[in-house]
């Protein structure tokens, strides 16, 4: 019998161990249809117990496409929704909240399902690279914190006994503040370039709409720049008045 070289040797070998340890995608297939939902359940839990939310999705994600009906459908469906979250996918984590509340309205869960989809809202507003280099994009779009913010309103008003009410209610506070900081930016936005009017307006709305967050001295100041250079004396010291009042130590107040 002819021998192989020692390099054929090493080459043969290669080939078994690479055909050994991988399998085509009917192959995988066939080993999830082949595995009982408690099975694919755990493997999934297991997953998500070392963090590994990724490859948890993907098996939850089969899990419940395969057993749709079964009486771990409701509780796949609840873990799915935190493995998207966990692992950013803030599309397919909105979708399967939606999916849940519209087929599950009486689930003893569903007021956690409308707090996670506030808190993939709110997640999905932040830029990590922004904030670890320090860059304050307070004028970015915030419309995913609108959302977040009628997601936990909408908690907060249909589940006021729920254990995440709490929670929501700061998130809420924190997200006004957010929003408040927008209407800010995009004031001074307009003073420079000279549109007082809607800088002005933007001021006032933070007065109306956000009264309870850290921006309303910044606001008021705004208001009287604006009024000052619209030759408005009244407004001017009308809103002056109100600076007195609340933020004596202002450096507009003379």
């Amino acid at each position: 019998m002819r021998k192989l070289s020692l390099p054929k040797i090493f080459l043969a070998a290669a080939i078994i161990a690479i055909s050994g340890c991988s399998s085509s995608p009917d192959e995988e297939e066939v080993v999830v249809n082949n595995r009982s939902a408690q099975s694919l359940y755990e493997d999934a839990k297991e997953k998500m117990a070392i963090g590994n939310f990724n490859a948890a999705t993907a098996t939850l994600s089969a899990l419940d496409s395969r057993y749709p009906f079964g009486p771990l459908s409701n509780q796949v469906q609840l873990d799915l929704i935190y493995a998207y979250y966990k692992s950013g996918k803030v599309n397919e984590a909105i979708s399967t909240i939606d999916r849940f509340t519209r087929l599950n309205p009486n689930h003893a869960d569903v007021d956690y399902a409308i707090y996670m989809r506030g808190l993939t809202n709110m997640e999905s507003d932040k830029n990590l690279f922004q904030e670890l280099v320090g860059i304050d994009r307070s004028d970015r779009d915030p419309s995913k914190s609108r959302e977040a913010f009628e997601d936990f309103r909408r908690l907060i008003e249909k589940y006021p006994d729920s254990k995440y009410a709490a929670d929501a209610q700061k998130r809420m506070l924190h997200i006004k503040s957010r929003l408040a900081k927008y209407e800010i930016a995009i004031a001074r936005f307009y003073m420079r370039r000279e549109a007082y009017v809607a800088a002005a307006n933007r001021g006032r709305y933070v007065l109306e709409y956000y009264p309870d967050t850290d921006h309303v001295q910044e606001a008021l100041e705004i208001m009287v720049e604006c009024y000052d250079q619209l030759k408005l004396d009244d407004l001017k010291n009308n809103v002056m008045k109100t600076l007195k009042l609340n933020y004596p130590d202002s450096s507009f107040i003379s």
